[in-house]
């Protein structure tokens, strides 16, 4: 007979950086593994926080044994859960994933039921569409698959030549203050969007300028690349009216963290533009890919990067859940 997975979940709070390095080692290999992606910034990150006892979550403990932890994060009326790891245990039949489920489970009761919370959102990259979906569904969230695409620049072919930038139009790189017109252009140009609706923070100015700022100086979606960085700009102007965001997430692969491109310039091919020239200044540094992420229901967004030639490699899930639409 199968012993039972036997497992304390305890307040992550109580636990120091050193008690669960071996843990985001572990994790940090699968990071590499699975995403090209160098995690061990933001495994130090992490550390600095747990030793300072403030980030909220919980860890697994079997047999005495850190096997599992995850975290979240408040901002203002929203929790977001950041992470969820753990290893196969060592007394059961079990799998990681059921001690990840486990936590999760928890997170999402503490959450729902914390006053002040009225919206719980999620993006858990490193693991696979689907597999933690049943806690998730079980708690009402709404649940929307991502792709995770790749380009591979070492056996890219020859593009067709790239759009001509239209008249009235220049591009530079990213600049420090570049943030609040940034900010201004991706609130317009998400609005009504499927993206706003799964990251709120797209909805406002405020929230695209902590988007932003998260993506440019902290290393949890890489270590940010001022040179690859492009902005489309009136001529004349400071309107930024398109931009790509990117960020090197390993020595040789970088990460798109961010394409937007105004209404009123669509159909223009600025997004192909953007790409295009990224990546040949990528490829002239010696880099071999460069990754990003995209919802699958966006279809003008997939057929655009698979026009350049991003492949899927991997896809995981977004998760929502509102107070007001709380099914339960």
């Amino acid at each position: 007979m199968t012993p039972a997975l036997q497992l304390e979940i305890l307040d992550l709070r109580h636990f120091s950086g050193a008690s669960l390095r071996p843990l985001l080692e572990a994790e940090s290999r699968l990071w590499s593994e699975r995403l090209e992606w160098d995690y061990r910034a933001s495994a130090d990150l992490l550390l600095q926080y747990l030793d300072s006892r403030v980030l909220p979550g919980y860890v697994a403990i079997e047999n005495g044994r850190v096997a599992g932890y995850l975290f979240c994060v408040y901002e203002e009326h929203k929790a977001v859960i950041g992470d969820v790891f753990a290893v196969a245990p060592q007394s059961s039949d079990a799998t990681a994933t059921d001690i990840e489920l486990r936590l999760l489970e928890s997170l999402i009761e503490l959450l729902k039921n914390s006053p002040g919370v009225d919206r719980i959102e999620s993006q858990l990259l490193l693991h696979s569409h689907g597999v933690h979906s049943s806690v998730f569904r079980a708690a009402s969230f709404e649940i929307y698959r991502r792709l995770f695409m790749r380009l591979n620049m070492l056996d890219r072919l020859p593009a067709s030549p790239a759009p001509a930038l239209p008249g009235g139009l220049s591009m530079r790189q990213w600049h420090e203050d570049d943030f609040n017109a940034a900010a201004h252009l991706i609130s317009a140009a998400y609005q009504g969007h499927l993206d706003s609706h799964i990251n709120d923070q797209y909805r406002t100015v405020a929230g695209s300028l902590r988007f932003l700022h998260n993506i440019v100086r902290f290393p949890g979606c890489g270590h940010f690349d001022t040179q690859a960085s492009r902005v489309l700009v009136r001529s004349g102007s400071s309107e930024i009216v398109s931009m790509l965001l990117c960020s090197r997430v390993r020595e040789d692969v970088a990460h798109i963290t961010q394409l937007c491109v105004g209404k009123d310039c669509r159909g223009q091919h600025l997004g192909r533009i953007l790409i295009d020239d990224c990546a040949a200044h990528l490829k002239a540094r010696g880099f071999r890919a460069i990754t990003l992420t995209v919802t699958e229901s966006n279809e003008s967004a997939v057929t655009l990067y698979r026009h350049a030639g991003f492949e899927v490699t991997h896809t995981f899930d977004a998760m929502l859940w509102e107070k007001n639409k709380d099914r339960v």
